[in-house]
């Protein structure tokens, strides 16, 4: 059954050692990085996010990271302290494991971030856990993905955000508040 597998695998151009003569071996080799190439850009895709401090209501531009590895939202700690967000300290410290298994080097995560979150009409609170992220400044995992379930194009690296869990508030468009209104009908949130 193995045997089948490998020889039947629609994968097995990434392994092209293992697909027989030096003539398609070329070919092979070539083939392999180009896919390995597409699988490499389809594994980001960004959102630029606005995040608004609940102290001083100041914006702030940021681009955010969608990873479904992740386990929370995450804000580096350089980031947070440079733009200014109000850090509350948590209760009970959690240790942060990168994806190797190894323990972070900035250590356990001590503080969170509240802050609202701004994306194409779509607007939320959101509670961010700080953490040494180098290069990110916000990370997004799975437990964001999964209540928003967005629509991701990930060759044009495009988000769309169809679905808004209760917790979530859409912003209105200027035409729908004036039908609203043409109506005499409250408007109502959600």
């Amino acid at each position: 059954m193995s045997s089948w597998l490998a020889s039947n695998n629609l994968y097995s151009v990434l392994r092209p050692e293992k697909l027989g003569n030096k003539l398609n071996r070329s070919k092979n080799t070539e083939r392999a990085r180009d896919v390995q190439h597409t699988l490499q850009l389809l594994r980001e895709v960004w959102m630029k996010v606005g995040l608004e401090k609940l102290e001083s209501h100041e914006g702030v531009a940021v681009r955010a990271l969608l990873d479904s590895r992740a386990t929370g939202l995450f804000m580096d700690t350089t980031f947070a302290k440079e733009k200014g967000f109000k850090m509350e300290r948590m209760r009970k410290p959690l240790i942060v494991k990168n994806m190797d298994g190894t323990i972070n080097v900035g250590g356990a995560i001590t503080h969170q971030v509240e802050c609202n979150m701004f994306f194409k009409g779509h607007v939320e609170r959101v509670r961010m856990d700080i953490c040494n992220l180098g290069k990110m400044e916000v990370i997004l995992g799975m437990p964001w993905l999964a209540a928003h379930n967005p629509e991701i194009d990930w060759e044009k690296k495009e988000v769309k955000m169809t679905q808004y869990p209760p917790i979530c508030r859409k912003k209105r468009s200027k035409e729908s508040r004036q039908r609203q209104r043409q109506r005499g009908t409250k408007e109502v949130s959600t």
